[in-house]
């Protein structure tokens, strides 16, 4: 995975100014709406704890736009107001797609020529997480925002195991199927559930698989932070609305190496 700094404003080559602000009514105005739960029962007090909390951010002047009962002793606030806060673009860091995006025909190709037999995936929601809908997404043939899942490609032999997946059992299982590629779905953070068992995923088949022979393994949610799949022992990260069609175009840019060394020796 490979993290690229964007330009610095002297190489930039886009209009973006070296330093921005928000806005809501009037650029630059600086105006920002934010959300959040506090647990106190819908009041006026309860109001003035919610512009306490956004003037410690930050947001001044502030206003409450927006405040219900979310049960007994708990008000959701939307405040809308101003910050001093500037933002530099030029010192973002963001995580660059490193591979290019193929079609349905070059993944199959490219499995057939090069592996000489299907690429097996196992996919999984493991632990407490019933969420399925992330996984089904990338490996169900219906897949997502118009592409078909990775069930779709004839080469691709799939092995859903569905939800609440124990970690032994989804070791077993990938060991049974001889997987190359393990692709888990984390949708449950709380008190970074995810992150707990990303780590002990990846603990687990490091621990079960020889030096070299672990599959490829691939976590895929919407709070994981890009960049941090080298802390969390796994191959790499997908955020929210990913694909089918990139996960399948990655497993084929770290599963099939042969292709690109294909590609520079034609002086593609």
């Amino acid at each position: 995975m490979s993290v690229s700094k964007v330009p610095t404003p002297e190489a930039s080559t886009d209009s973006t100014p070296s330093v921005i602000r928000p806005y809501g009514d009037q650029t630059g105005d600086g105006m920002v709406q934010v959300s959040f739960t506090l647990p106190m029962a819908s009041s006026k007090r309860a109001e003035g704890a919610a512009l306490q909390l956004a003037g410690k951010m930050g947001i001044e002047p502030a206003i409450v736009v927006h405040s219900k009962a979310i049960g007994d002793g708990f008000t959701f606030f939307v405040v809308y107001g101003s910050v001093k806060h500037l933002v530099e673009p030029h010192l973002v860091e963001v995580v660059e797609r490193e591979f290019p995006l193929l079609s349905g025909k070059e993944i199959n190709t490219a499995i057939k020529k090069h592996l000489r037999r299907k690429l097996v995936v196992v996919g999984a929601c493991i632990g407490t997480d019933a969420h399925t809908v992330g996984i089904d997404a990338i490996l169900n043939i219906k897949g997502f925002a118009g592409e078909k899942g990775l069930e779709y490609h004839r080469e691709i032999t799939v092995v859903n195991l569905g939800a609440q997946v124990l970690i032994p059992e989804l070791v077993e299982r990938a060991r049974e199927a001889r997987a190359d590629a393990v692709l888990v779905s984390q949708v449950v953070t709380q008190r970074d559930a995810h992150i707990h068992n990303t780590t002990a995923m990846s603990a687990a088949f490091r621990e079960a698989f020889p030096a070299g022979k672990v599959p490829l393994l691939v976590v895929g949610g919407p709070r994981f932070e890009e960049g941090s799949a080298g802390s969390l022992g796994v191959d790499r990260i997908f955020g929210r609305g990913t694909t089918p069609g990139e996960v399948a175009s990655y497993l084929i840019h770290a599963l099939v190496p042969q292709r690109d060394a294909d590609r520079q020796a034609k002086g593609a």
